[in-house]
């Protein structure tokens, strides 16, 4: 029984460094998203974050 818990942690403790790479990828997905979309709608990124002005020619 101690020898099919001790495998069970050590499995668990393997496998926590492999999700975390997941999910910097899904926050930096999630991230680059909305920046494309505020950009369809004008916005800029600078600081701070303002709408283009369309100039009057």
């Amino acid at each position: 029984m101690k020898n099919k818990q001790i495998v069970t942690w050590i499995a668990f403790l393997l496998v926590i460094p492999l999700l975390s790479g997941c999910w910097t990828l899904v926050a930096a997905g999630a991230g680059a998203y909305g920046g494309y979309k505020m950009k369809e709608n004008g916005y800029t990124l600078q600081n701070p974050i303002t709408k283009e002005k369309k100039s009057k020619k």
